[in-house]
């Protein structure tokens, strides 16, 4: 019996009694769980440590996603406690109604069952994960990339000590170890013990995740998210949120990727905005129209268009119009975050009904699309997709709904 196979049984049996938990008791589990990261930090750090210099080859974005600091444990711990102070979906009734037959049905939110967390390089994701798994009610199985091998086993370790000082089952929490691709490929046929699969990571791994899983799968992630600077937009405020949203993490998926610029105004941003983000140490590429206004420019090519760059690189394109700016964001998009800066009213609603995304944004930073920053908590990810949920996904997605029907002997 394979190690995935063994631990995805216990997951499924810790699932049956972890449903069955009150609040109180999740909550106190989550609280070991936060104490137990706080009195780890030297054990964690240390496999961190060891992760980074395992891994030189990884670019400055990608070290920075697996990179862990005092403060960010900190902030991890943080976390779980805040996980705990939100309301638990469980038993919560949606609506009940009585039938002209007497009968009584109410919809309640249910746990899922067992989920489980393919991720790369963000050893952060381990304690969030498990704990929204939990507080929702699921069993967790986790998979992270090779690249935080020692940083997810030194968390879980520490992670399942606090919650065998709890009344939860640590077996609640698994994490596989194999690194091997082909662990993957197993895991997510795995219809017998998961209910779930959620991928977190390039597109690369999201792609042979949805193209290859039969256990139903969410997307979440990519991010080739737009801004399109209106010629009605205040350019100072532009100037910011452009700078804010390529600049100020660029690892992650809700960073700008593009800027699509009107005519109108192009003489004039441009070359403002260029060498604020040059100054930054951003990478710019430019479409044709772009590089008549500035000749400096690397020249985009078609890839440039729909890649998730995740690093101080921008691509730039000049449009004739919103019509212009939409026909492309239509085709590029990933579904995840697009913004426009414009003080014409009629062309920001229109902006929010046509653009095809988990989050639309007038006049602000597509940073802003995070669970937490949205006041839902922690969060597993960005679902990109229309089913079930969308967006960033926090405790209420991380359950499914089951209908109770109460009767006195009324047959049919």
């Amino acid at each position: 019996m394979s190690d995935l196979y063994q631990k995805s049984k216990l997951a499924f049996e810790a699932a049956k009694t972890l449903s069955l938990q009150s609040s109180l008791q999740k909550n106190a589990a989550l609280i070991e769980m936060a104490k137990a990261l706080k009195d780890s930090e030297t054990e964690i750090l240390k496999a961190n440590e060891q992760d980074l210099l395992e891994n030189p080859h990884l670019s400055t974005a990608l070290k920075d996603r697996l990179l862990l600091t005092s403060k960010r444990l900190e902030a991890m711990a943080s976390g779980l406690k805040e996980v705990a102070d939100l309301e638990d979906p469980n038993g919560h009734e949606i609506y009940m109604t009585q039938r002209p037959n007497g009968l009584k049905i109410r919809k309640v939110r249910v746990p899922i069952g067992v989920i489980g967390i393919i991720y790369e390089a963000r050893p952060n994701v381990t304690s969030d994960a498990a704990a929204l798994c939990l507080k929702a009610g699921n069993a967790v199985i986790l998979r992270g990339g090779s690249e935080a091998f020692h940083s997810n086993q030194a968390i879980v370790k520490v992670l399942k000590a606090g919650l065998a000082r709890s009344l939860i089952s640590p077996d609640a929490i698994q994490i596989i170890e194999d690194t091997d691709r082909t662990v993957v490929a197993e895991m997510i046929k795995l219809r017998e013990y998961l209910d779930l699969i959620i991928p977190r990571g390039g597109a690369g791994l999201i792609k042979f995740v949805t193209e290859n899983a039969t256990v139903p799968v969410i997307e979440t992630g990519v991010g080739n998210c737009h801004i399109y600077i209106d010629k009605d937009a205040d350019l100072d405020m532009a100037k910011e949120i452009i700078i804010n949203g390529k600049c100020q993490r660029p690892g992650v998926c809700n960073a700008l990727e593009k800027a699509l610029i009107h005519e109108d105004i192009a003489a004039e941003f441009l070359p403002l905005i260029a060498e604020e983000l040059k100054s930054r140490g951003v990478l710019l590429k430019g479409c044709p129209y772009a590089r008549q206004f500035l000749p400096e420019l690397e020249v985009a090519n078609q890839n440039d268009w729909s890649t998730e760059y995740l690093d101080l690189i921008m691509a730039i394109r000049v449009v004739e119009s919103l019509d212009d700016a939409l026909m492309h964001i239509a085709k590029y998009s990933s579904k995840h975050s697009e913004a426009i800066v414009t003080n014409n009213y009629f062309t920001a609603k229109r902006f929010e009904a046509e653009v095809d995304a988990a989050a639309v944004y007038v006049n602000a930073s597509t940073r802003f699309t995070d669970g937490a920053e949205f006041g839902l908590g922690a969060e597993i990810g960005i679902s990109t997709q229309k089913l079930h949920a969308r967006g960033p996904m926090g405790l209420e997605e991380l359950t499914t709904v089951k209908y109770v029907i109460e009767g006195e002997g009324q047959i049919r």
